[in-house]
Formats: structure tokens, C-alpha cells, sequence
């Protein structure tokens, strides 16, 4: 996978509404009513993850989620991190 120049991923970034680009990756986070919330999307997202192979730098605070993508072979974001992006944000939704 090709890593998306800095235009490219700004340009890609006018899609995700609460994702910000910075330091080599696109990050988000994520408030739920409580941990057990958070959790239960974090068990989602894991599945996502395993399926596409793509595994996210993540952490959790009691009821705050913070994620963040890059394609650590390709050095960068690429579309593998957008196309996991989009689906965070379907399962969030």
C-alpha cells in the first residue's frame, strides 16, 4: 500500500468530520456515557480490525476513546487508514 502525500490526505481529510492529521497519522476521540460504552465499541472496532488486518494505536480513558491510524509498513496514511476511518465512523454512528 502507497502512502498519501500530505495534499492527498488533506484533501481526504475534508470527509471525516472529528478526525485531525498529525504527526504521520489521522487520529480521532471518542466521549461515551461511560466506560462500559467505550468498551463495547472497542470490542466492535477490534473485529473490524482483525478482518481488515489493520490494527489501530489506541487508548481508553473510563469513557473517552482516543484512535489513531497509520500504515506503519508504508510508512504513512494511506487509503487502508481512511477506508478504517470510514468504518469507525459507521460503528460510532
Amino acid at each position: 500500500m502507497k502512502k498519501l502525500t500530505k495534499s492527498q490526505i488533506e484533501e481526504k481529510m475534508k470527509s471525516f468530520e472529528g478526525w485531525d492529521y498529525g504527526e504521520n497519522a489521522i487520529h480521532t476521540s471518542l466521549e461515551f456515557s461511560d466506560f462500559k460504552d467505550a468498551f463495547a465499541v472497542m470490542t466492535r472496532i477490534a473485529f473490524e480490525a482483525e478482518r481488515l488486518n489493520h490494527h489501530p494505536d489506541w487508548s481508553n480513558v473510563y469513557n473517552t476513546l482516543s484512535i489513531s491510524l497509520t500504515t506503519h509498513d508504508a510508512g504513512g496514511v494511506t487509503e487502508k487508514d481512511f477506508e478504517f476511518a470510514a468504518i469507525i465512523d459507521d460503528l460510532v454512528s
